[in-house]
């Protein structure tokens, strides 16, 4: 296979003996590739085969950690029966069909409104971009803006920092700058899915710098994988989704010989 070094090789291994297993991915820029339009995007068919296996072994599950709304997690991931859903960087969840979210109080719900306001002018200023309405704030998309993104990234914090209410959270990922009027992080996902599963062992793996707070949070008897290029806290690294592909289609065959 592809992208798999032998120390990572070894790792899935001692990994495949978890006497129940998580196993947590990202979804964009992990199981699939970018995309112009967010709505086309899809897991390669390497990777959604890989994660059939795993949700057909015993004492696994398997969960998407997106920044997507869960809405469009649900759509992109074409997600099959089983999977547990974790959308706007953990501010949603959808697990065995049943939506939670934290509930905004009437301060933050003006916040969010303060935010829409500021958000909607700096759009307006930049064509080509698009506003994503997420559960507790916004996400201001730039990928169609070539040079000038971060122009407009500038310029969606500042409007931001300015307006009345400022958010709790900002986040810069790829191409996408995200306010939130509550501070929660894909650590804090991690964190109740390990709870909310009783997972033993966790293997995460995530491309983008939202994701480090994901990987920030894993123990020891834990696999942190990186997709891509740049700075990372994750242990291990492969190059593109084909390979997460391998790496995830390598960790169901060594679960299913456990004859777990």
């Amino acid at each position: 296979m592809t992208g798999l070094s032998a120390e990572l090789n070894a790792a899935l291994g001692r990994l495949a003996d978890a006497e129940h297993l998580l196993v947590a991915l990202d979804f964009d820029g992990t199981l699939a590739p970018f995309v112009d339009n967010p709505d086309d995007s899809r897991a390669i068919p390497e990777a959604a085969e890989a994660v059939a296996r795993l949700l057909d072994v015993s004492h696994t599950t398997v969960a998407f950690v997106s920044g997507r709304a869960v809405d469009s997690l649900q759509r992109a991931s074409q997600a099959p029966d089983g999977i547990l859903l974790v959308g706007s960087h953990g501010a949603e969840y959808r697990f065995d069909g049943v939506d939670t979210h934290p509930p905004l109080g009437d301060d933050d719900l003006a916040r969010v409104a303060t935010l829409s306001v500021a958000l909607e002018e700096v759009s307006a200023a930049h064509p080509g971009t698009w506003i994503e309405a997420k559960p507790a704030g916004f996400a201001l998309h730039t990928r169609h803006l070539d040079g000038h993104a971060e122009n407009a990234a500038n310029d969606a914090a500042r409007a931001a920092a300015e307006a009345a209410g400022v958010p709790a959270k900002v986040r810069d990922g790829k191409n996408v700058i995200e306010f939130s009027v509550l501070s929660v992080t894909k650590g804090d996902a991690i964190r109740h899915l390990r709870d909310y599963t009783g997972a033993t062992a966790v293997l995460y793996a995530g491309d983008d710098v939202t994701d480090e707070d994901a990987f920030a949070v894993l123990g020891d008897g834990d696999l942190s994988l990186k997709c891509g290029e740049g700075d990372s806290v994750a242990r291990y690294r492969v190059a593109t989704p084909a390979d997460v592909a391998d790496v995830l289609a390598r960790l169901a065959e060594l679960r299913a010989a456990t004859g777990r």
